[in-house]
């Protein structure tokens, strides 16, 4: 299922939830480029489970810079059509969906699902996060993308699989035997809300219970050697790509600890790293702040991924 349209909202990136709930939208703006968009594409049976991707790609022209989007929903909920269903105005109108919005900024805009906890275990969702980067590399002609520009934006547990795309290479995790011929790695991150170390869950056994037994099948003082195979502050190595934090101060589910850490582990190592942080915000926010982390995320993929100061 294909087709065009004019997407006229900013880039809605900075209000998904843990949930996987779709984020909310913005005002109108001056109308980008046109967007051509095509769901439901197979890019990968690993498990047994058929895995989709939607693509929203500006209509005409190219090779554009890619990005890769991963939804939120604690590793175990959510969907990519959080990230690729349209939205709705203030009048009730519909709106471009996220991926639309991201294409319309220039890029080649996927979003992907991934298997699901507690049916699929670590690391089968980095797993699939990689395969997917390395299906649009490998059909790059086809999306009319530069392989060697592919970013990565997540939300909440998709931002933690979005730092690991940036930080784990072959030799922390499994790489998948789909489309080898090409890398999982990608140029740079962009990480709303994510969790970085996943051991200081185990400081809050409610948290550590609801969120990582699932999703890692232990805990951690079980295992503590799983929780940092699994972390993202503990794969930071010297030649990782730029990333990008952007954070509520008043996140109770994933603190803005995990990001100030993170931003000095990536730091130390001498790579390009910022943290934005919203004042007052949660797991997620609305209304005038959106523009403005908008800009933020927008202003960093340029620089990166379009060579754009």
């Amino acid at each position: 299922m294909s087709g065009v349209r004019y997407c006229a909202v900013p880039l809605l990136l900075a209000v998904a939830a843990v949930s996987g709930a779709a984020p909310d939208t913005l005002p109108t703006a001056k109308p980008l480029l046109p967007v051509r968009v095509e769901r439901g594409i197979t890019y990968s049976a690993a498990g047994g489970e058929k895995l989709l991707l939607d693509v929203a790609t500006p209509a005409g022209g190219g090779p554009y810079p890619a990005v890769l989007l991963l939804h939120g929903g604690a590793w175990r909920g959510g969907s990519r059509t959080d990230l690729s269903r349209a939205g709705k105005d203030k009048d009730g109108k519909p709106t471009p969906s996220v991926i639309e919005t991201v294409a319309a900024h220039g890029y080649v805009a996927a979003t992907a699902a991934y298997r699901l906890a507690p049916k699929h275990i670590f690391p089968a969702q980095i797993e699939d996060a990689r395969t997917a980067v390395r299906f649009l590399r490998a059909n790059a002609g086809k999306y009319s993308l530069d392989p060697d520009k592919v970013g990565a934006i997540g939300f909440s547990a998709g931002a933690h699989l979005a730092l690991l795309l940036g930080t784990a290479d072959r030799s922390a995790e499994s790489d998948g035997a789909e489309y080898p011929e090409q890398s999982g790695r990608v140029t740079c991150v962009v990480s709303f809300f994510g969790p970085t170390d996943l051991s200081l869950y185990a400081a809050s056994p409610g948290l550590e219970d609801a969120y990582m037994v699932p999703l890692l099948g232990k805990e951690c003082k079980t295992d503590p050697a799983v929780y940092k195979r699994a972390s993202p502050i503990e794969c930071v190595t010297k030649d990782d790509p730029p990333v990008l934090m952007i954070h509520g101060t008043a996140d109770v589910i994933v603190p803005v600890i995990h990001s100030e850490r993170m931003l000095k582990k990536l730091q130390d190592a001498g790579v390009t790293a910022e943290l934005i942080t919203v004042k007052g915000g949660g797991h997620g926010w609305t209304g005038p702040v959106v523009a403005k982390t908008t800009a933020d995320a927008v202003r960093f993929l340029d620089e990166h991924l379009k060579g754009k100061k």
